[in-house]
């Protein structure tokens, strides 16, 4: 995805969204820190051109929601929450970048349930690259990419990275060695 085609996304999806919950009253957006959070405020930007209507937006860190917590060899990166409106009794629209295999939204549905009890609560991603592990699925998919599982699909926002862009890097091919073996190193 090039930039024009990130930016029809958004546009789609806040469309998208406004006519699911017939209008932006009651609605909150819920940006998965980080790129998630980003997309969030885009799509309250485009809500509020399209409605008229100003949508609250909040940010939350999932890093000691996830269950690979103490699986990783690396530090966790740690983000700011902030979610400074009562998320009972609205529909909330979890927001993130990419789905992959479901363990992100299950955290972020954890993390968020900490704030009270919404009415409603639906998912928007710029992508969705298949292969769950858990029975989740978006209400709201800026592009469906087919992918090998060891790809890897990297989203780059203007506001962090100076542009936007989605690419697939495919995983490096594995080399055979003279002898016929299979070379991970490569």
């Amino acid at each position: 995805m090039d930039e024009a085609d990130v930016r029809r996304a958004v546009t789609r999806i806040a469309h998208e969204i406004l006519e699911r919950n017939k209008g932006g009253s009651g609605l909150a957006l819920v940006g998965i820190a980080a790129r998630g959070d980003d997309l969030a405020r885009r799509l309250a930007v485009e809500i509020e051109r399209i409605e008229g209507t100003s949508v609250p937006v909040g940010v939350l860190d999932i890093t000691f929601y996830r269950d690979d917590i103490g699986m990783r060899a690396e530090a966790p990166e740690v983000h700011q929450t902030d979610v400074p409106f009562d998320v009972t009794g609205r529909t909330v629209v979890l927001v993130d970048d990419v789905l992959f295999t479901g363990r992100t939204i299950r955290a972020a549905l954890d993390a968020l349930v900490d704030f009270g009890r919404p009415r409603a609560i639906q998912l928007a991603v710029l992508v969705d690259r298949g292969h769950r592990e858990l029975p989740i699925r978006a209400d709201f998919v800026g592009k469906n990419v087919p992918t090998r599982r060891d790809d890897d699909v990297r989203v780059a926002l203007r506001e962090l990275d100076g542009d936007d862009g989605v690419v697939i890097e495919p995983a490096p091919a594995l080399q055979v060695a003279k002898t016929g073996t299979r070379d991970d190193r490569a």
